[in-house]
């Protein structure tokens, strides 16, 4: 019985660490997808986009040194893993008027990864 119990919360928690995403993963994904204009890290600056450190649970359009569009500045948004997901999947649907150019990502495992790794510098630079 105990063994049962044990196997499953061993799958329960596999499944709740999965559906969280795998930083590993995303930090491959993320220079491919959003390093030509991002940065994280200790040394993160803004380039053509804002650096990403503490982006879960800042308000967007708030990062320094960097120039929002009024439409980000204005978009009464604080970013949590649900509207970053939102915002990556379709970003001109989620704040019309950004000037974030991407095509929006659909693949949710890829949506997770990339999140799992961003919420590694959540803390960073708050």
């Amino acid at each position: 019985m105990k063994f049962t119990t044990a196997l499953l919360l061993a799958l329960i928690f596999s499944t709740c660490a999965q559906a969280e995403g795998d930083p590993e993963a995303g930090e491959k994904i993320f220079p491919r997808l959003c390093g030509g204009c991002h940065q994280v890290g200790e040394s993160a600056r803004p380039g053509f986009g804002p650096q990403l450190n503490g982006i879960i649970g800042r308000a967007a359009g708030t990062s320094a040194n960097y120039v929002y569009s009024a439409a980000m500045k204005n978009s009464g948004i604080t970013w949590d893993r649900a509207t970053l997901k939102a915002y990556l999947k379709d970003p001109k649907g989620v704040v019309p008027g950004t000037r974030m150019i991407f095509w929006g990502l659909s693949d949710e495992e890829k949506l997770n990864n990339l999140l799992a790794y961003l919420q590694r510098f959540s803390a960073e630079s708050r």
